[in-house]
This record gives C-alpha cells, structure tokens and sequence, in this order.
C-alpha cells in the first residue's frame, strides 16, 4: 500500500484566481507548521511543485525526511488570462461559470482545463508511486491539485469535488491499495 498525504501550501493572502504566478506563502505560523510536521508519517517522501509557496511549504514541514526533486507537473491549475484576476473582472462571465459550474474541457483563455490538469496531476502521481511503491509521500500541492486526485479517489465529477473544502496547510490523505484510491481524510487540519 502507498499513501499520498496532499498538503496544501501555506496562505498566500492573494485575492482572485492565483494558478501559476509565483507568490510566496506565509509560513509564519511555526507552532502550526510543527504541528502538521508532526502529524504526517517520519520516514515519507516529500515532494513539492515547484512554485515558491509550495516549495517554501514543503520545506518548512519536511524536517529529516527525504526530499524529492521539486514537480512542475503537480502546480496549480493554469488560468492563464485569467490568474490573479477578481471573479467580478473576468469579462467573458459564461465563460468563468462554465469553467466553474461544467469542468471539463472549458479553459480560460491562454490556460488548461480540468481535463488537462487532471491529466498532468494524475501523470505525476503515477511517475511517483512507479518510482517508490510502497513508500508514504507528502505531495504538498494547491488546491485544485489536490481537488483532482480527491475526484479520482472518490470517483465523483468534478463539479462535485469543487465542493471539498482544501484549506492552507490542511491535509488530505489518499490510500493507493493496488486497484484504486480509498480516501482516508480530506481537508484534515492538525
């Protein structure tokens, strides 16, 4: 059996839709971070996008535990035109309520849809268990990351992962038992 303990990074306070910039997260809750630290398994993998607030995350909780090279592939999802944009300023409205309300194949202008990242993340994620079976890893990600791989676990559409809650420096603890994903937790906040 391998375990997936998805973290999500630290807040970045940012407003709108934040995909690929590169914002750093703060981390300035030690006695949190020691806590989360303290909760995931001592001999795991870590593992990381390679945006700086995960990066940063990743590195804060990993104390003594490996650290595996940093993952474009498990980034956030790519909103392209749309990153750091207000919901309210989007000009193309049906557009960002289809992409919301119908994921799959619709993608903001210049980024992925869910399909993709799904793809992407769902690729990463296989790389990861081929080159370590058997072996716990902290996977810290983004929300919609993680979301992917809670869609794929629970066998739910993705309109009904968007209504999991991934807060900062939350965990979300995935079991691979051979032929699928069983959920252990979601959302879970040491």
């Amino acid at each position: 059996m391998s375990r997936v303990f998805w973290v999500r990074h630290g807040p970045t306070h940012a407003t709108g839709m934040v995909g690929w910039s590169d914002l750093p997260a703060d981390l300035g809750d030690t006695t949190r971070l020691a806590r989360l630290s303290a909760h995931l398994p001592g001999d795991a993998l870590v593992i990381s996008s390679d945006l700086a607030r995960a990066r940063a995350t990743a590195d804060a909780i990993a104390g003594p535990r490996p650290r595996l090279n940093d993952d474009p592939d498990l980034r956030e999802i790519h909103f392209g035109d749309w990153e750091l944009q207000p919901f309210d300023t989007i000009p193309d409205q049906p557009r960002l309520r289809a992409f919301w309300d119908a994921p799959g194949d619709v993608r903001p202008p210049g980024g992925e849809s869910w399909h993709e990242v799904s793809a992407r993340v769902g690729g990463a994620v296989a790389r990861l268990r081929a080159a370590h079976p058997g072996r716990d890893i902290v996977a810290v990600a983004h929300m919609g990351t993680i979301l992917t791989q809670v869609q794929a676990a629970l066998g739910i559409t993705a309109y009904e992962a968007f209504g999991h809650r991934i807060d900062p420096l939350s965990v979300t603890d995935l079991q691979w038992h051979g032929q699928g994903w069983r959920v252990g937790s979601v959302n879970h906040c040491p």
